[in-house]
């Protein structure tokens, strides 16, 4: 029985040390050296190879190294064979820690201080209180609650969006497209954290920046092609919006000469909110391959009908 891992040579190798020393009875493969290919039960990749089955006949479970699964072909995985996202420590205080720098830049003003530092400017802005800034996360999955949990200890008055009914305590909880409007009126910063879908591919678009109050700012930590370029840019512009804080791009890398790049109220990062770490991934993917062999539920199962 073997473990098999196509991602990144230099984090395999890393995997690799962990499992030696936590699993030492599953064979540990790296991408493309996969020894025997009926002996592979477990597959962890960023994107599996065409067809999985036909290569790893014995296959029972695929893990993605990353929190999402956007980038999966879930159709060329069987349905029998469970698809199982990255849910580990790591991934949750990275986007945590990046979260809260990005709501802080904007409430403290940072973005006009950088201006005024380039125009050699010393003036000073009235603080505003955090009680008085609400903020809102679209998506209060894992990574969702954990951000609002860290928000709400500074005194932010927060609420979250989801497809579906959720209650979460000190949280203002909105659910579904009848609710999204309510909940944009409410929020000053708003954070995205949503899976890329086919109903959140282009939702961070005109209509939701018009539905926002007058100079409420972004943060998008969810994916690329879920925000209209051209129409942050215009909302940027006409005031509608104070700024944005851009981890993901279409496309990835950004091309030089984009327009974000040099847009004052832009400040981009790139992909690097939060990422798999070695050690607590391989603890997590351990401790779900436990629960497959007992029976029991994993942790991160993919409801493909959904699509996260």
């Amino acid at each position: 029985m073997s473990f098999l891992y196509k991602s990144d040579p230099v984090r395999g190798a890393q995997w690799a040390q962990r499992f030696a020393q936590k699993a030492p009875d599953l064979a540990f493969r790296i991408w493309p050296d996969i020894g025997d290919p009926k002996a592979v039960r477990y597959l962890a990749a960023w994107q599996p190879p065409d067809d999985p089955v036909a290569l790893l006949p014995n296959l029972e479970v695929v893990f993605s190294v990353g929190a999402g699964i956007d980038q999966f072909d879930l159709s060329s995985v069987p349905a029998h064979i469970p698809v199982v996202r990255m849910i580990e420590p790591g991934i949750v205080e990275g986007m945590v820690e990046y979260v809260t720098q990005a709501v802080l830049t904007i409430h403290r003003d940072l973005f006009d201080y950088a201006a005024q530092q380039r125009a050699q400017v010393w003036r000073e802005k009235p603080v505003r209180a955090a009680a008085s800034r609400r903020v809102g996360v679209l998506g209060i999955g894992t990574l969702g609650q954990a951000v609002l949990d860290m928000l709400r200890r500074f005194g932010f008055p927060c609420a979250g969006w989801s497809r579906t009914p959720r209650t979460l305590d000190g949280v203002d909880c909105y659910a579904g497209d009848a609710a999204l409007d309510a909940f944009l009126a409410r929020t000053d910063i708003l954070i995205c954290l949503l899976p890329l879908t086919g109903s959140t591919r282009g939702l961070l678009g005109a209509r939701v920046f018009d539905a926002l109050p007058a100079g409420a700012s972004l943060v998008q930590v969810g994916r690329g092609p879920q925000l209209d370029a051209a129409a942050l840019l215009a909302a940027l512009d006409s005031g509608r919006l104070d700024s944005a804080i851009l981890d993901v791009t279409e496309p990835e890398p950004l091309p030089a000469g984009h327009p974000f790049w040099t847009h004052p109220r832009i400040r981009i990062t790139p992909h690097i909110a939060s990422a798999t770490r070695p050690g607590t991934a391989v603890d997590a993917v351990l401790a779900n391959i436990a629960r497959h062999r007992a029976g029991q539920p994993m942790i991160g199962v993919v409801d493909r009908a959904r699509g996260y």
